[in-house]
């Protein structure tokens, strides 16, 4: 018996160990938490009573703004205790539209929730743009405080933006220093101060500004989406495809993406005293895996308004002809500190892989005489098999301290040949092959 018990234990310390080997790790050591694993659809016939816009006086005529009407089924599905509005087969014009707690938003196969291309359609309010709150248009679909939100495809929300593009690119050509902000354009989707959000199996498209923007939200998914903007003939300016701010727990799992602009950006904050406002803030345990970048500025960009981000991979993508994977836009009017960032198993082709350098578009320094250095510390970059014109793209700046990046597993191609571990401080090379030359290892220090 005594036998059978000790074997019985060990067999448990064994089992007990291999459970742990298998538990998946942030790049700081903690453990990623099990939401992380759950990437199954929202059942929508789960969520309530459908309220299908046509069955409550919205016309399926697509030339005529229906926000009033739409927003009136919106209304109507939250004061009768929650529910799925679904746009049907059809185009349905609007402006800002705002879904409250309960109330959810399915785009049926067919179906166009489609964005005026008249601002006046949008509301002014005070929200989050460029990494400050101020007074700025509203998004086409709106959720601000809700628990549970879900949108839903197989349709489409289009943001209808070829004309404030066009608009855009004759503003800058008559003024060089025109802003994002200078040419009034709606974002897609705002979602704000919210928790349990699943954005699933949906079309994106056309936005006028920023396709998806997360402010102050957790545990937030994007499964199966397709997000897309025009990047040739009349492009899509600074069209990202999410853009995540002072967030955490977020995951972006199975999406295809292709914009104007990078496709998911960390922000936070702007300014000489960013980091003691309170609206801004850091972003940490954020996922991007199992992606397809088409053409992109950007797979995964830290900044250019971003105060802290901590915890973030990148993991098992393909880039089509994306122009940077990796880029820390390092403001020098900003205090930024990126850490524990993590990009692994990347394939494909890119113009640059890493990027790190002054990022000063539009910045405004002010005299801070506790100014912190910014600092990028335990980057890792691994398992990366790619065709580059540039995979070392990166600069030493008296602004910003870099240190403890690892390159490990690493096979490319590279015109430009850049690499060089003396750059950042306590580089660590561990089986890197650029252009078949087999580049000698070095430890931590």
């Amino acid at each position: 018996m005594k036998r059978l018990f000790f074997m019985t234990l060990l067999l448990a310390l064994c089992l007990n160990m291999s459970a742990k080997q298998k538990k998946q790790l942030w790049p700081d050591g903690t453990e990623i938490d099990a939401w992380f694993s759950d990437t199954t659809a929202v059942d929508m016939s789960a969520l309530g009573k459908r309220y299908v816009v046509t069955d409550f006086g919205v016309s399926t005529d697509s030339t005529t703004v229906q926000t009033k009407a739409l927003q009136g089924v919106i209304d109507r599905c939250a004061r009768e205790g929650g529910g799925v509005v679904v746009i049907p087969r059809g185009t349905f014009l609007s402006g800002s539209l705002y879904f409250r707690q309960g109330t959810h938003l399915q785009v049926e196969e067919g179906g166009r929730l489609k964005g005026s291309d008249r601002i006046e359609d949008f509301d002014i309010k005070q929200t989050r743009i460029e990494g400050e709150t101020c007074d700025y248009f509203t998004a086409l679909v709106n959720a601000d405080g809700v628990d549970g939100f879900v949108i839903s495809g197989p349709g489409t929300i289009d943001g209808n933006g070829y004309h404030y593009w066009k608009q855009f690119w004759i503003r800058r050509e008559w003024n060089r220093a025109c802003t994002n902000k200078d040419e009034q354009r709606p974002r897609l989707v705002y979602i704000s101060n919210s928790k349990n959000v699943t954005v699933q199996n949906v079309k994106l498209i056309n936005s006028p500004f920023w396709t998806n923007h997360l402010y102050k939200s957790d545990h937030v998914r994007y499964l199966g989406c397709y997000i897309y903007s025009s990047t040739k003939g009349v492009k899509g300016p600074s069209t990202d495809a999410i853009d995540i701010d002072v967030c955490h727990d977020v995951l972006v799992h199975g999406c295809y993406m292709n914009v104007n602009d990078d496709a998911i950006a960390m922000k936070g904050g702007k300014g000489t005293y960013a980091d003691k406002d309170p609206n801004n803030g850091p972003n940490y345990n954020v996922i991007i895996e199992n992606c397809h970048y088409g053409v992109v500025h950007g797979c995964l960009t830290l900044g250019s308004e971003s105060v802290k981000d901590h915890n973030i991979i990148l993991r098992n993508i393909v880039a089509d002809n994306v122009n940077r994977v990796l880029w820390l836009k390092m403001r020098p009017d900003t205090p930024q500190h990126y850490e524990y960032v993590t990009v692994e198993n990347v394939t494909g082709n890119t113009n640059s892989f890493l990027v790190v350098r002054p990022w000063t578009q539009f910045f405004k320094p002010q005299e801070r005489a506790d100014m912190p250095l910014s600092q990028c510390n335990n980057i890792v970059m691994k398992d990366i098999n790619m065709e580059c014109r540039n995979f070392f793209d990166v600069g030493a700046s008296d602004k910003y301290a870099l240190k403890d990046f690892t390159f490990e597993n690493i096979n490319v191609k590279d015109e430009k040949r850049a690499f060089n571990d003396t750059t950042i401080e306590n580089t660590v090379v561990k089986n890197v092959v650029i252009n078949g030359e087999k580049l000698k290892d070095t430890k931590k220090k």
